[in-house]
């Protein structure tokens, strides 16, 4: 049993520094700290996500799947999954896997509905998709119920109320 705290003590305070690290911009050694963490521990669904991430900011995208998909297989906590789904899901948006990119933010709206990044990248999807109205009608939406811009805010309820109205004709 006191071995395992040690371990888990040791693999926190490794974990911490690479975090430190891609903070501070020195993204390789991060990721190369990550990556002997999760060799050593593959089931491990935080050190999973923090690999796909560390791949991500390095523009890595292809490579960040596998770990996302992992860490979001394995069970992550309600946190991390909100922004693991939102990572997987820009990442195959990226790689021009846009189906797959779709299914993941619709996971992702059933689980965090409110989230209003995984709606407005799931509108860059559905761009993607040629389902132009359903992302611009969730873009104005999310500007007129965000903005702090004054003169937006003056006219939010017009903007959310044409949001799904745009192909309508008035005469």
């Amino acid at each position: 049993m006191n071995e395992h705290i040690q371990k888990s003590a040791q693999v926190n305070q490794e974990l911490q520094k690479a975090i430190e690290l891609r903070e501070k911009g020195e993204l390789n050694e991060s990721k190369n700290i990550i990556l002997r963490l999760v060799e050593d521990h593959p089931n491990n669904a935080f050190l999973n996500y923090q690999c796909a991430w560390s791949h991500d900011v390095l523009g890595e995208e292809r490579k960040a799947v596998p770990y996302y998909e992992k860490a979001i297989q394995l069970g992550l906590e309600k946190e991390n999954l909100e922004d693991a789904l939102l990572g997987l899901g820009s990442t195959y948006r990226t790689l021009g896997e846009y189906e797959k990119s779709k299914e993941t933010f619709l996971k992702g709206l059933e689980s965090f509905p409110n989230n209003r990044a995984i709606q407005v990248f799931y509108a860059m999807t559905l761009y993607n998709v040629k389902e132009h109205h359903q992302a611009m009608e969730l873009l104005l939406k999310n500007i007129a119920e965000t903005t702090g811009d004054e003169d937006i805010k003056k006219f939010g309820r017009a903007i959310g109320f044409y949001a799904d109205k745009l192909d309508t004709v008035w005469e």
